[in-house]
């Protein structure tokens, strides 16, 4: 496996994480979710990968959406974490460090074997 891809299966299983970390900061529509993942360089997350995840957390609970007109365009959907959606947040991201902990350890004696 290519270290793209890889990477690109990571941020597959931590996309509703990031999706709420991102949405924290405040209201955005997709393509501002998009270009805010890229900021903190996580590459490009393409729709079909985004709006999947926007709906389930949106069924869940976890977000909203509200449609805004957009300026001399088509309207546009934003979204907002909810209330429910910062309390599942903060859990996550506990639950997050605890696996990232553990990663790490496993990670660090697996290059010490290798050395």
């Amino acid at each position: 496996m290519a270290p793209a891809d890889a990477a690109a299966g990571w941020l597959r299983g931590a996309l509703p994480l990031c999706v709420a970390a991102v949405l924290a900061e405040g209201d955005r529509h997709g393509y501002a979710l998009v270009q805010r993942l890229a900021d903190y360089g996580l590459g490009t997350v393409r729709g079909g990968a985004l709006y999947p995840v926007l709906g389930r957390m949106e069924s869940d609970g976890a977000v909203e959406s509200r449609w805004e007109a957009g300026e001399g365009g088509p309207g546009r959907k934003v979204y907002r974490l909810t209330d429910a959606g910062r309390v599942r947040l903060h859990d996550e991201i506990a639950r997050w460090e605890d696996f990232s902990r553990a990663m790490e350890r496993l990670v660090r004696q697996a290059g010490k074997e290798l050395s």
